[in-house]
């Protein structure tokens, strides 16, 4: 009988970890990778940060060294990529012109950089960061640049400008919100690194509109906002987001909604295929069993974890607690739950001291947990998002409360019954 063939399509995080996850989980078919970068697979997150100050070694960056995949068997077709599904004949297109069978199809496609429709977008020195070759260049720019403008105040957006910053460079964050990272993170820790990134001498323009991009001879010169404001640059950094690569699932017929439309057990409509990672739309049980779609390293690695149990034939549904972490220069910021739906906020610490957690409530219900720089308080918050209604706000805010004595008792109560 022939072998089992799983085609991995996509070689960031979540599709590098389908294949080393299906090893692990005793897998003993044929795996093959397919990605479109010409280098080994990699992390993302040190770009915004170590990278470009080189700091962080390029060696440093990838998942797994080359003989990994070979000791593993998991062939790598890099670079290349698929570029069409024939679902009905179980078989893949790449773009070099090979075509390849397979028994099961994971699409773990990513997702690309939003782009804003300004004039001056496309001149040189206006850049965007999700790539390796993207990061190198920001590294090469920033060498050599005096003002950088940052468009977006989110994660990506922040963490480079305070690399912008320690670097000695005038840095401005110009963010169309009136808070920073709104989507995902509560008003008050919102307010705390808006001062802090302040004080250090990053200029944060909130509430502000960019209506064009200026250059001159090709090269960027300056961004000017709505209200009439110009700020000088040598470097711009787009950071508004991203959209999820579905497009190769919906010219295959699958249905697609901010995402490849998955269950919880990470299926797609078609039972030979399935997606996970940033292009994955998935129910979480923890935005009230809506279907959502979450760019994190956490999502990009419990995922495939959770996929490659079930083709191996140990089927869970996916239930992990969403997690993130920023790293903003020696702010580490970490996330656990999702604050969006939040309305009563409990400081743990005290904020002075710069290492302190808010505990996010809602209807006294524990929802999310952000902590900067205290990770005892992160690691603990996981936990008990993981076991449910389990701490009072008055737990929350009482420093003499052990969270890991509170973890421990209620472990010791569910074993006894």
């Amino acid at each position: 009988m022939a072998r089992p063939t799983v085609i991995v399509a996509g070689a960031g995080q979540a599709g590098t970890q389908t294949a080393a996850s299906l090893r692990e989980f005793g897998f003993d078919g044929n795996i093959v990778l397919v990605g479109d970068e010409p280098h080994l697979p990699y992390q993302r997150p040190p770009l915004s940060k170590g990278h470009i100050t080189g700091k962080a070694a390029r060696d440093t960056l990838w998942l797994h060294p080359a003989t990994f995949y070979d000791h593993h068997e998991i062939e790598r077709r890099i670079p290349d990529r698929v570029c069409a599904i024939e679902r009905t004949a179980g078989r893949v297109e790449l773009v070099s012109g090979t075509t390849l069978d397979y028994d099961h199809l994971v699409l773990a496609l990513g997702a690309r950089n939003r782009t804003l429709p300004l004039d001056g977008a496309d001149l040189d020195g206006v850049v965007g960061l999700r790539t390796l070759a993207e990061a190198d260049d920001l590294r090469e720019r920033l060498g050599r640049a005096h003002n950088v403008v940052v468009i977006g105040g989110g994660f990506i957006g922040l963490e480079v400008a305070a690399t912008a910053v320690a670097l000695g460079l005038h840095t401005v964050v110009i963010e169309v919100a009136d808070r920073l990272m709104g989507r995902v993170l509560s008003p008050p820790m919102a307010s705390f690194l808006l001062d802090t990134h302040r004080a250090r001498g990053m200029q944060i323009e909130l509430g502000a509109t960019v209506e064009r991009i200026a250059g001159t001879s090709g090269r960027v010169t300056a961004v000017s906002t709505a209200d009439g404001r110009e700020f000088p640059a040598d470097v711009v950094l787009i950071g508004v987001g991203a959209l999820p690569n579905t497009e190769l699932a919906e010219a295959a017929g699958l249905p697609v909604a901010n995402g490849i439309v998955v269950d919880q057990y990470l299926r797609t409509a078609d039972p030979r295929i399935s997606a996970v990672g940033d292009c994955a739309s998935c129910p979480n049980s923890f935005a009230g069993g809506r279907s959502i779609r979450l760019e994190s390293v956490h999502n990009a690695t419990a995922q495939p974890r959770a996929l490659a149990a079930r083709i191996v034939g140990r089927p869970e549904p996916y239930r992990s607690v969403p997690w993130f972490w920023s790293d903003q220069s020696d702010m580490k910021l970490q996330i656990a739950g999702l604050t969006a739906a939040t309305s009563e906020f409990v400081f743990r610490g005290d904020p002075e001291s710069g290492r302190f957690s808010i505990f996010c409530f809602d209807d006294g219900r524990l929802q999310s947990v952000e902590s900067l720089n205290r990770p005892g308080d992160h690691m603990a918050s996981r936990k008990l998002l993981a076991i449910g209604d389990c701490l009072s706000a008055e737990q929350a805010a009482d420093t003499e409360f052990d969270l890991r004595m509170h973890l421990s008792s209620l472990a010791t109560a569910a074993t006894s019954h």
